[in-house]
């Protein structure tokens, strides 16, 4: 019964997609419940949908995808861009399962210039059709505040929701304000103000918000010399004043050259889950927005397809019609009319650089939120990279290093310290009293203390490793692997972490070839190995210390007739070495260990 179904609906599916047009347009998948499960697009609609069937192309995921496909819709279009356009609007509206996820599609404000006789200008966040013409929307809220600020000091505009018509203001209907009192107001409701003056305002804030703030200064200082030329030093006064705070606000905002206007550009971040896409529009020289999304992968989007995606998103909801796109990669942008530049230098190379810099900031940040609320994440994003580094095929859960001491072959003994999931776990921590070895011979050390502990491994069945590392270079490397691979026969990745000249963690050496991989100080990878390898060098000279310790104390106690192996235990206890038991009074010595030990002791000291 279920594989009738199942080759009905195989056939149903096929006979759609044989009749599909070579056309432009979107197509959508539906589930058994009729609901939209992805939406895509297509320059071809019969060449792009055919492609999900057929099994040599198919990914994981799209498997997954093609079994939840029920019935396939599609529209036509005149054009590639229609179509991208169409596809961008169809995910919002619908938020299908499996198309990417844009995380941030939250309203931001924007600034309305309102449609009166005598406009207004005030933050929104609620775009209202045929209330004005908006600027925005702005991701950041400081730089709002303070361009509607600068607004403010520079133009003394109403700020009443008085009716202000031609009509109402020959009544002589309306008072002034205390805003016209501290002269934050030209008072247009009482004609103190002509509407001609007012509407200059409006224009030249309309200049600021465009970005056009070079040719606004420029009229500024225009005026500014004919006002001085007829006298009228008092409103010259005041024209500079206004191109002072314009000029300031223009320097602060300026990263290029000017002659760079009206230009795009955007730069793309991606790791296995999310992607980060950076806009920035730029005017005369000037950033005039700067944005940043995620979008959540559901398939095996490319970078290129998510790219296309979020300049569609962003054009969209910035209302760019720039003709110029700067892009780190040259890809194929249905968009009419608009050219992709893929800068090598120059000023549009530092814009490019600039968007590029805030995306990775934007992504470090977003991964340290995360990892601040799921700790376990950054760990596992840990041991993926060293999984990668590696091209090892399991993550090192649990990893193992290994370190000698010994001072010219004497109490020669080793140590393994334990990290799981990258923290230490110090129950499992072991040390090792070299046996079979002679003299100062490290390697053969190593050999017998790695041998040691997987045999037991192998023989107790305990968790074994999925990463070795030797406190050493390639030869301390290869030792270990003759005894696990060659003798054991153990798959076990295996690497040596070398220091420098300053004794300082400085490469990890992978492979049998010795390959190096360098450790870029300050970054995470880095500030993990260099802490296993101290760790395993702490727990290894502290185990040598205290063994040559306690054969420096024991043998010069051995000398002394009458005093055993209980009473050294309890000196060595108590006092930590000959030195302090030589300093202590008579009364101590008594204390610890009885009046007739201390005689014994005291008198073999004289």
């Amino acid at each position: 019964m279920e594989n009738r179904e199942h080759t009905a609906k195989s056939d149903y599916l096929r006979s759609i997609v044989n009749n599909l047009p070579d056309a432009p347009g979107c197509y959508q998948y539906l589930n058994d419940e009729g609901t939209i499960i992805y939406v895509g697009k297509a320059k071809n609609l019969k060449r792009r949908v055919s492609s999900y069937f057929n099994k040599e192309q198919q990914t994981m995921k799209t498997r997954l995808l093609v079994s939840k496909i029920a019935d396939i819709k599609y529209i036509v279009v005149n054009s590639e861009t229609d179509a991208l356009l169409l596809e961008n609007n169809l995910i919002k509206k619908h938020k299908p399962r499996y198309n990417v996820l844009l995380k941030d599609d939250k309203t931001y404000p924007s600034i309305c210039i309102t449609g009166e006789y005598f406009p207004r200008i005030f933050k929104t966040r609620k775009i209202v059709p045929g209330i004005g013409r908006y600027y925005g929307p702005y991701s950041n809220a400081g730089a709002l505040n303070a361009l509607l600020q600068l607004i403010k000091e520079l133009y003394p505009l109403r700020t009443c929701r008085l009716n202000l018509t031609p009509e109402t203001v020959r009544s002589g209907k309306f008072a002034p304000c205390l805003e016209y009192q501290i002269k934050n107001c030209c008072a247009p409701c009482i004609g103190a103000t002509s509407h001609d003056e007012y509407r200059k305002y409006i224009e030249e804030i309309r200049d600021i918000l465009r970005g056009d703030i070079k040719k606004l200064s420029a009229g500024i200082v225009e005026e500014m010399k004919n006002e001085a030329a007829n006298l009228n030093f008092e409103k010259a006064q005041t024209l500079k004043e206004r191109y002072e705070l314009i000029e300031n606000f223009r320097t602060r905002s300026e990263v290029v050259s000017p002659i760079i206007s009206n230009v795009d550009v955007f730069s793309i971040e991606s790791d296995e889950k999310s992607a980060f896409i950076n806009f920035l529009h730029i005017t005369s020289g000037c950033i005039n927005q700067a944005f940043t999304i995620e979008y959540k992968k559901r398939l095996d989007e490319s970078n290129e397809e998510l790219l296309i995606m979020g300049i569609v998103e962003m054009r969209e909801r910035f209302k760019s019609n720039a003709r110029e796109i700067i892009l780190p990669v040259n890809i194929e942008l249905p968009l009419e009319g608009v050219s992709v530049t893929v800068p090598m230098k120059g000023e549009k190379k530092r814009l490019l650089a600039l968007s590029q810099l805030n995306v990775k900031q934007y992504k470090a940040d977003r991964m340290k939120m995360e990892e601040k609320l799921n700790p376990e994440q950054k760990a596992t994003r840990l041991m993926k990279e060293i999984q990668q580094e590696m091209k090892m095929e399991k993550m090192p859960l649990i990893i193992e290093c290994f370190d000698n001491s010994n001072i010219q072959g004497s109490d020669a003994v080793a140590a393994c310290v334990v990290f799981k999931k990258l923290k230490p776990s110090k129950k499992d921590y072991r040390k090792y009293n070299i046996k079979t070895v002679v003299g100062p011979d490290d390697y053969a050390s190593m050999r017998e203390v790695v041998r040691r502990r997987y045999k037991r491994a192998i023989e107790e069945e305990t968790p074994l490793p999925q990463l070795i590392l030797a406190d050493g270079g390639k030869g301390q490397m290869e030792v270990i692997r003759e005894v696990v691979e060659d003798e054991l026969g153990l798959d076990i990745a295996i690497a040596g972490l070398v220091k420098d000249g300053r004794h300082r963690t400085s490469e990890l050496i992978v492979g049998k070839g010795g390959e190096s991989i360098g450790l870029k100080q300050n970054s995470a990878l880095f500030k993990l190995m260099t802490q296993i390898q101290d760790e395993v060098h702490r727990f290894a000279i502290t185990f040598h210390r205290d063994k040559r310790s306690k054969r420096q104390i024991a043998s010069e106690l051995d000398s002394i007739k009458g005093i055993g192996e209980k009473t050294k235990q309890t000196l060595l206890t108590h006092f930590k070495s000959v030195k302090r038991m030589k300093e202590a009074t008579a009364e101590e010595l008594i204390k610890t260990v009885g009046e007739a030990k201390a005689k014994i002791l005291l008198d073999a000291w004289k």
